[in-house]
Formats: C-alpha cells, structure tokens, sequence
C-alpha cells in the first residue's frame, strides 16, 4: 500500500465501479474500500463500503482492480488471503444489486387514478368496472394505485365493500376472475373531502405520495361529478394535487356545460388551471362494444357500405330505452333532463359514427373531422319535429313503480323531462330525405 499516497485516489474497476482509496493509516488495524456507483446507467451513484477486519494477525484485505492489496508483503499472508477474492467481489456483486434494484424501484413511474365523484352511480356502475376490466387484462401499469375521492364519509373497506358489487369478469378470460378482483380492490382506497377545498386536496396528495414510494408519479382525475363543480375540482386538484415529476391530466365526463356557452366558459376556465393536452372530454358511451364495433359494420363490410346511403334506407331509429327511474339521482337529473344527459351527448356521437364518411384513417383527430361534418350537415331542429313527455308512476306485474316526480331528489312540481323524440335530417348527398 506504500505505492497509494496519502490523498484519495480514483481508479477505474474492470467491474465498472470507481474505486476511492481512503488515506492509509498504517497504525490502524483496519481499512475500508469504498465503491461509487457508475452503473446501471442512468442510476445515481450510490457508495458501496466494504471493511474487512483484520483477523488473528492477518493483515487488511482491499480489492484493487479487481486484485488482492494488503499492508503487508508477507507471501504467505497474500496467499491465505486469496481465497476472499470471491468472497469480497461476491459481496460487492450482492450489494450492487441491491442498490440497484431500490434504484430502478424509484426511477419506475407509477398512476395514481383518482375518481372524483366515487360514491356517485356513473363511479358505481361504470367507471370501477371498467378499471378492473383494465386490470384484469394487463392494461394498467405494474404500480397503480386507484383513489375515490367525494363528500361521502366512507373508509377504505367501505369503498371496496361498495365497488366489489358491481365488479364482473365481462371479458372472455374468465380464470382467476375472483383473484383478480381480490387483488383489485387492495389497490382501492378512500378520501373524503369537499371538492372547493384545497386542504383536503392536499391531504390526498400526502396520500398519493405515501403510495407513490419516491417514484415518478403520474396523476389521473376522473371527474364523475356535475359540471356546476368542474371547475372547483380541476382548480383543487391543479394547485394542491398534481404530481411534481410526471404528467397531471383531467377526465371530464358529459355533460360539459347545459349549452355552447357554457361548454366554452368551461374550458376557458379549465385553461387558467391546464393546457389542453392535459384535458380529456370523453363520452363513456363510446366504450360499448356494440358501439365500437360500428365502425367495423360500417366500413370493412362489402355488403353494408354500398347500401349504406339515402337510395336504399329510409329512416334510421336509435333508441334508447331503460327500465329504472332516477333512483335517487333525481338532484343532478332534474338539472339536465333526458336531452342534455343523453340525446345530446351519448345518441349525438352514435348519429355521427352511423352517418360519417370514410375517415383518412382511424386517429382521432381524423375521426373526428368527420363527425364535425356530419353536425355541420344537420338541419336545425324545429319544435314542430320534437315531443317530450315525463314518467309517471305505475303498476305492472303486481309491482307499482314511482313517478318522477314521487322521487325524493326531485323538485315537487318538476317539468323536467324523462322522455324525449327528435327527427333529425343531414342535407348532404348520402343522406338527404332520410
């Protein structure tokens, strides 16, 4: 060791460490060998120490690109002390990895879901099975973690309790669907709080981050919740619980504002809390396999789309048709009513996959040009060619079911309405007269 000088020196390991030699003390009895990290490339460096005491009189072992250096030029101690080569490289191997595997755990990014809205019956029967139906086929990633977030006081076990009902294997792959669903719902928690306020948004943030473990962070807001609120949340949510080193984006559900203006008040407003790649206006309706596979039907069929047009179809119907009342949603229903909450959004979107042309290709930009074109072609829509209506309550198979009205939520009095029928027309060359 008389060779090393005083001061620290650097070496470059075949094993691709760099070795510090600390000042040798030769009045003491033992030394230290530190490694710096420089691999797995990408990782920050780590110091990887290794002491070997001196045992029975031998002298100090140190590895030295890759050889045995001790403080002694006794032949026989260096020969007795060989035989640790292995064992100090094998050492240093083990701790290397170790190192390494905490490090690749913090540098992989997890998602963080969070529905605003949870305990609401759009979160209920729609948007946790479509998470599990995700998760059942491998479509989320390694670390995930799904957060429902509303006014409701609940705990974790309640919330799970609540989703575990509605949950269903709905895909072909049914083996182990109740282990999936298991370990499903363990990666399900709760957080009650006030969508306006920014203290229990932060309080969920501490909550994110505890599950998130130092990794990079990715934060989903499902926004299950009524437009009058919208902005509250994405404010809330933007400023107290977005994520410090990964992408923070926004799913907003229909309906998006009662009218035009509203809908661009809206993201005029959003646009002061996120850029709009951060946005995501979707129509949950569109993930309906029947709906999906529209386009299939229309486009890749050689005995559809040449009869697709106004020379051989008459009139198209699409019905929508339930068997259940409001149920207690009557306080957000009574608000929109049957236009605003379906024929304008989830009916609107089904018209303009039926009636659209041949996209340039299947993005989403370009499929959406044509339904803009489809829209565009529609001739305004007269009073004289709508009728609407309200259920009232009554009785069928010895069961009496409530009037709209009769329900709780609703306002007494209430011309909100359950039913609606519009003749729409499209004034261009496929469709004119249909």
């Amino acid at each position: 060791m008389a060779s090393l000088s005083s001061s620290v020196t650097s070496r470059s390991c075949r094993s691709g460490y760099s070795a510090c030699f600390p000042a040798v003390n030769s009045n003491r009895l033992s030394r230290s060998l530190s490694f710096l990290s420089a691999c797995p490339q990408g990782l920050n460096f780590h110091e990887l120490c290794v002491r070997f005491q001196r045992k029975s009189g031998r002298a100090s072992v140190f590895m030295q690109d890759g050889a045995i250096v001790t403080d002694s030029n006794s032949k026989e101690d260096k020969s007795s002390l060989k035989g640790l080569k292995d064992e100090v490289l094998s050492a240093l191997s083990q701790e290397a990895a170790k190192v390494g595997a905490e490090s690749d755990g913090q540098n992989q990014s997890t998602v963080s879901i969070t529905v605003v809205g949870a305990s609401g019956d759009l979160a209920k029967k729609k948007i946790f099975p479509a998470l599990f139906a995700l998760y059942y086929e491998d479509c989320l990633p390694e670390h995930f973690t799904i957060y429902g977030y509303s006014r409701s006081k609940m705990t974790d076990v309640e919330l799970r309790k609540m989703v575990s009902k509605t949950l269903t294997c709905r895909i072909d792959k049914r083996a182990n669907c109740g282990e999936k669903m298991d370990e499903f719902l363990k990666r399900c928690y709760y957080h009650s709080g006030q969508y306006d306020s920014q203290d229990h948004f932060t309080e969920l943030d501490k909550k994110l981050k505890g599950h998130e473990a130092g990794r990079i962070s990715n934060r989903l807001f499902y926004l299950s919740i009524p437009p009058n609120i919208f902005v509250d949340a994405v404010k809330c949510a933007s400023s107290s619980a977005s994520s410090a080193n990964g992408w923070t984006r926004v799913i907003v559900e229909k309906p998006f504002g009662r009218d035009s203006e509203s809908s661009a008040a809206l993201t005029r407003s959003f646009k002061q809390y996120l850029e709009e790649d951060q946005i995501f206006r979707i129509d949950h309706y569109l993930g309906k396999e029947l709906v999906e596979n529209l386009s299939v039907l229309r486009f890749s069929n050689l005995i559809f789309e040449p009869l697709w047009s106004r020379q051989y179809i008459r009139n198209v119907q699409l019905i929508f048709s339930e068997d259940f009342g409001t149920e207690g949603r009557g306080g957000y229903f009574d608000n929109y009513g049957i236009i605003r909450d379906i024929m304008q959004n989830h009916l609107l979107q089904i018209l303009t996959l039926f009636a659209m042309e041949t996209p340039v290709s299947l993005d989403a930009e370009d499929i959406r040009n044509e339904k803009v074109k489809v829209l565009r072609s529609m001739r305004p829509i007269q009073v004289d060619d709508v009728v609407i209506g309200q259920y009232k309550s009554h009785t069928k198979g010895g069961v009496t079911y409530p009037g709209y009205t009769d329900d709780k939520t609703v306002q007494k009095g209430s011309l909100t309405p359950t039913f609606a029928a519009a003749a729409l027309f499209i004034d261009n060359a496929r469709w004119d007269g249909v």
